[in-house]
């Protein structure tokens, strides 16, 4: 079999120009033997590749493809690969490309906290070559970071579970969310909906919390039992310590009254912060968090073994988010980051038709 030499994308030239992505042609790393390759079909646009483009996380390594909720068919499969995977299954592929998966901390499922772990996007490999995401024709990404997508997920709907899905995920599994815990999830947008969806899939009595009354109507039709809006007076008040576990979704920081939160929490609760706002994030003062004994606390993408749960569980419960398709292309990725930087989408978007822009 003929394997393409060079792969082809949508990139992002500068941070000037990050709402205006070209065609752009590209030689991916060297495949090795514990590699995927993965034909793309459907990728899902992340508020972090809005923060990635726009340099509002720092030094971006342009031209760059960003985009790494990938959803696609292996095309070649590595001679040393061992997780089973075979030439035509469709796979999926989130934040993480690769992991040394030797320290102690690969070994107990945390390689997402691996200190050599590197980027889907924008991560430079052993001999200079930058990580390019799924905005782009294909993928290459090493064996581990590739999933098997159960057949009854949909492929626009399971693309966006790949990373907002697996942050909301991942804290929520981890921090024991569960039949009679109660949690909270702070920001309903793209990874919030998540965090209400898979709060209840897990059994959990789930709260919204947001500014205002705007999306209770959405927070309640994705399954919440209940909704804070904390522009109303004397908010927190009525909830004081009667929280376990509080996700932190939100992508800013701006007039966030922590410690008005913290004091949802139940003795020995928990606050999860998952979103990533640019600027100088939180102030906290111990004495604030011990009258609770509150936790306070992050969480960073989900593991591999977390993620191929998550899915299963998606399967078995039916769950839909709520995700807008846009043809992917120069036009529509450009279009799709606009609206995702200026929150205008409920809660995601999936880039489809791939078959068309890379024939």
């Amino acid at each position: 079999m003929v394997y393409p030499d060079t792969f082809e994308g949508f990139a992002v030239q500068s941070a000037e120009t990050w709402t205006q992505p070209k065609r752009t042609e590209y030689t991916p790393r060297p495949f090795e033997d514990t590699d995927i390759d993965i034909k793309v079909i459907a990728c899902g646009v992340c508020g972090s590749d809005v923060h990635t483009v726009t340099g509002g996380w720092g030094a971006c390594p342009y031209p760059l493809v960003v985009g790494h909720e990938i959803v696609g068919h292996v095309v070649r499969v590595g001679s040393k690969a061992t997780t089973g995977l075979k030439v035509g299954d469709r796979v999926g592929v989130g934040a993480q490309a690769f992991a040394c998966l030797q320290c102690q901390q690969c070994k107990n499922d945390n390689e997402i906290y691996c200190k050599h772990q590197l980027d889907t996007y924008g991560a430079t490999f052993p001999g200079g070559f930058v990580s390019q995401g799924g905005y782009a024709s294909h993928v290459r990404v090493h064996e581990y970071f590739v999933f098997p997508i159960p057949d009854a997920l949909d492929t626009k709907l399971v693309a966006p579970m790949l990373c907002a899905g697996a942050t909301a995920f991942s804290p929520l599994y981890r921090n024991g969310a569960a039949p009679g815990k109660k949690v909270g999830i702070v920001g309903i947008g793209g990874i919030g909906h998540f965090g209400i969806l898979f709060g209840k899939a897990l059994g959990a009595e789930v709260w919204a919390i947001s500014r205002s009354n705007a999306k209770k109507e959405d927070a309640l039709k994705l399954g919440a039992d209940g909704y804070i809006a904390t522009q109303e007076k004397d908010w927190a008040a009525p909830h004081a310590m009667t929280f376990d576990v509080i996700v932190n979704c939100a992508n800013s920081s701006k007039n966030f009254n922590l410690d008005d939160y913290l004091s949802l929490l139940d003795v020995n609760g928990k606050f999860i912060n998952v979103g990533l706002p640019e600027g100088d994030g939180f102030q906290i003062h111990p004495f604030k968090m011990m009258g609770n004994a509150a936790v306070f606390g992050f969480s960073h993408i989900a593991s591999r073994k977390e993620i191929l749960y998550m899915l299963e569980l998606a399967a078995e419960k039916g769950i839909k988010p709520w995700v807008e398709t846009v043809p992917v292309g120069e036009e529509g990725c450009g279009t799709a980051l606009k609206r995702c930087h200026d929150n205008d989408v409920k809660y995601r978007f999936t880039l489809v038709d791939y078959e068309k822009a890379f024939n």
